[in-house]
């Protein structure tokens, strides 16, 4: 399973899964630092910050947004 973690509200992390729906997970269930942007990763129930997609996302995210306000 995959999230992107949309933004943080107090002890939550708001995440969209895969199906672009959202979800609430307690930060005390994710990898320690975990902040908005980051794309987790569940595998054999152990969350974990997936660094390469989440750099690679935001470098998509960027070049989007340049090319809006060219």
């Amino acid at each position: 399973m995959k999230y992107i973690v949309d933004r943080i509200e107090g002890e939550f992390a708001v995440c969209e899964k895969e199906d672009r729906t959202t979800v609430d997970i307690r930060l005390s269930e994710l990898p320690s630092g975990v902040q908005a942007g980051d794309v987790i990763i569940v595998e054999d129930g152990i969350p974990r910050i997936d660094r390469q997609l989440t750099k690679e996302r935001k470098a998509q995210i960027k070049k989007l947004a340049d090319e809006l306000f060219e």
